[in-house]
């Protein structure tokens, strides 16, 4: 499997994004005549994300993948507030993979990540937006003979002092054959577009069925491919007999690739009938004995040692090291599968100088270059096309490539363009999975209860150890996403420390939706909570204290409280749980109210979500972020598992790896912080506090305190017990 050798360490030139660090614009305009998505005869094309059609349509070149986030609108947007037009002309298009397209953050490379896409892109489409703006002024004042200074653009017209108007369209052919300013101004004072609600421009293909994603990709003459892959992670083909799998109605081909045993059909289903039928002898290698049980005492001895030191401050262990009265905890969570609705799936046409990939990818420029290795082509002569996405959630961007490369090895194989679609048990049993994490927390705190001293050993798996992301990412040895909202966070303790045990195994990794937030905010979040209740103080206020410091955190964290009515009666048999954490530039609070049925079960009533994300773009867009992430934490903290068992996962669909359904759903609100700071991200961040708040729910609730996720009956009635 490729480890992606085409991004360099030079290339990769910031982290920050990936990681839920700070922002670092290294910001290319490509503001030249060349627009990488050729224009058609008679559109005013100023740069590589804009044109203007004499129709009077506006099209914007989105550079990101669209998976559900509404990036397709939120994009658009920053490029229309700048160029005053009318919102209702306003259409979007995928932009191929080009120069003119790579991340302004992470250096020249294609991606969508990291909740990275408003606010690696917000100057640089504002200024493209800005630009065109001025080529139209100045080619109405010419027209009028009047100076560009006296005219104003507004709702897709330029208007002179006198009241006469200038459709954009109208002005298209002149504004072209202007120079394109090197550097346009923005507009000053308040914004027309940006911060109020709008409908999303994906929406009615979505609805109508007219929108293509990777899945529904049809063209003439392919077959359609499931692949028979090793039940055990590392296995390989020895042998196999297809004759009965040939013999199904509809059969085309057989194939033996690096990732198992093709199956090439007419459609999906003849496909995916004629693989049961195939016989295959495996070399099941050297993880075929790996169980989650053995993996959980490895960890746990693990954790008893010393790791790699990833931040200290103060003297942490003098205060602790054989201190009778420090306060202990462990907290372990599973591996955890993405489980997007669309399952993974690549569609690959191969001739001998050229290639077409059509997929939902989240990142194209190394996708490609995957591809073109394997193929013997060029990168650029791949025509790599982008399509929805039904979900990502950080496994449609994986640095192997893996589902790219296994479509371009059976195009290759077969001799025919072909999709190459996974079912839902490929998409659950075949990797790639956030890691599972084993968390040893010690506190010493002062005689007011408040931590004094902190230390924090993890254990568990790097996602970065082997991609081409590893020179960068890891530093003397820490894979800092492993402690990122550990390591970095803004509560005020004054002796600190957080330890690192990577650990190896055939498990294939990746990141997952909020990365190592995903863990870290859990542990970091309840263990503050157990501090607070054993000091005898309300855990909001006793927050509050810790983070006098941090406006931001502080704000979040008030405001929730005061929208759930925190302090204030509930319901006999509810209680409200609290947790607050940053990632990804964005701060968000969130207070849970639960019950707990007869048989252990959790239900969890109401989520109350405060959020400051910096400048807002659309907030309808955030508000459904913040929902979905909450939906997404949620259906981890209270069913997710991967396990393993003789080598194998033991889950494979939706029956074993439960999501929240709409009936178990809470009613979710969210309150937007109006703020001046810059843009944060809002895919990943509503995701990390809501296991905590439902946790810390469950405790002032009746006691139970459940440190191991997910928060099954059966834990939970034995945290009772313990209580």
């Amino acid at each position: 499997m490729s480890k992606s050798k085409d991004l360099t360490r030079r290339q990769f030139i910031k982290t920050g994004a990936l990681l839920g660090g700070g922002l670092v614009v290294a910001c290319h305009l490509p503001f030249g005549r060349r627009n990488a998505q050729a224009a058609q005869q008679g559109e005013f094309a100023p740069n590589a994300f804009l044109r203007i059609s004499q129709d009077e349509s506006i099209t914007v070149i989105v550079n990101k993948s669209e998976m559900g986030q509404g990036i397709y609108t939120s994009l658009p947007m920053l490029v229309a507030e700048e160029l005053c037009c009318d919102w209702k002309k306003v259409r979007f298009l995928p932009s191929p993979v080009a120069p003119e397209y790579n991340h302004t953050q992470f250096g020249p490379i294609m991606v969508t990540g990291g909740s990275s896409s408003v606010r690696s892109e917000w100057s640089r489409l504002s200024l493209a937006g800005a630009a065109a703006r001025e080529m139209l002024i100045t080619a109405a004042a010419q027209t009028w003979n009047i100076a560009p200074a006296s005219c104003k653009a507004e709702n897709g017209f330029v208007v002179s002092p006198s009241g006469a108007k200038l459709s954009f369209g109208k002005l298209a052919d002149k504004a072209a054959m202007l120079p394109v300013p090197k550097d346009p101004q923005l507009k000053a004072g308040k914004k027309n577009l940006l911060g109020t609600p709008a409908k999303r421009l994906d929406s009615p293909a979505k609805i109508n069925g007219t929108a293509i994603f990777g899945i529904d990709v049809q063209e003439p003459g392919m077959l359609t491919a499931v692949i028979a892959r090793p039940p055990v992670f590392g296995g390989k083909v020895v042998s196999f007999n297809a004759d009965k799998a040939k013999a199904i109605p509809g059969v085309r081909s057989v194939v033996a690739i690096e990732a198992g045993v093709v199956v090439a059909a007419d459609d999906f289903w003849q496909a995916q009938k004629a693989r049961k039928l195939l016989s295959i002898t495996w070399d099941e290698g050297v993880w075929s004995s790996l169980s989650t049980p053995a993996m959980h005492e490895q960890y746990a001895r693990l954790a008893e040692t010393p790791g790699l030191v990833a931040r200290t401050e103060g003297d942490a262990a003098a205060h602790l090291d054989n201190n009778p009265e420090k306060i202990e905890a462990v907290f372990e969570m599973p591996y955890l599968a993405h489980a997007a609705m669309e399952p993974l799936n690549c569609f690959v046409a191969l001739k001998k100088d050229s290639g077409l990939i059509r997929t939902g990818s989240q990142f194209q420029t190394v996708d490609r270059a995957a591809a073109a290795r394997v193929a013997g082509l060029q990168p650029e002569q791949i025509v790599f096309e982008t399509t929805f996405l039904g979900g990502g959630f950080g496994r449609r961007g994986n640095p192997a490539s893996d589902f790219v490369i296994e479509a371009v090895q059976a195009a290759k194989a077969l001799g025919r363009p072909v999709k190459v679609v996974y079912t839902r048990e490929d998409d659950m049993k075949s990797g790639y999975y956030r890691p599972m994490w084993y968390n040893r927390v010690e506190a010493a705190v002062d005689k007011k209860g408040f931590p004094l001293a902190w230390r924090h050993r993890v254990v568990g798996q790097s996602i970065i150890a082997g991609t081409a992301f590893e020179p960068v990412l890891v530093k003397n040895g820490i894979d800092h996403t492993s402690v990122e909202g550990a390591s970095d966070t803004p509560y005020s303790i004054p002796n600190l420390q957080v330890e690192l045990h990577s650990t190896a195994n055939g498990v294939p990794v990746l990141w997952w939706r909020s990365v190592g937030h995903s863990h870290t905010a859990f542990v970091m979040e309840s263990f503050m909570d157990e501090l607070a209740h054993k000091a005898g103080l309300d855990p909001y206020r006793y927050r509050c204290a810790l983070l006098a410091k941090h406006p931001r955190n502080l704000k979040v964290l008030q405001t929730a409280a005061e929208k759930a009515g925190w302090g204030k009666p509930l319901p006999k048999g509810r209680a409200r749980g609290i947790a607050v954490h940053e990632c990804f530039g964005s701060y968000v609070a969130q207070v849970a109210e639960v019950s707990l049925g007869k048989s252990g079960t959790v239900k969890v009533h109401r989520v109350v979500c405060a959020v400051d994300c910096g400048r807002t773009v659309n907030p309808d867009t955030i508000k459904a972020q913040m929902e979905s992430g909450i939906i997404f934490g949620l259906s981890a903290a209270l069913y997710g598992a991967i396990t393993f068992k003789i080598g194998r996962v033991e889950q494979g669909n939706f029956d074993s790896y439960p999501l929240v359904r709409m009936s178990a759903a809470p009613r979710i609100e969210v309150h937007i912080i109006d703020s001046n700071e810059e843009p944060g991200g809002v895919g990943e961040p509503g995701v990390p506090p809501i296991a905590p708040a439902v946790a810390n729910a469950l405790f002032a609730l009746n006691g139970a305190r459940v440190r191991t996720l997910p928060m099954t009956p059966e834990r939970v009635r034995s945290a009772l017990k313990k209580a």
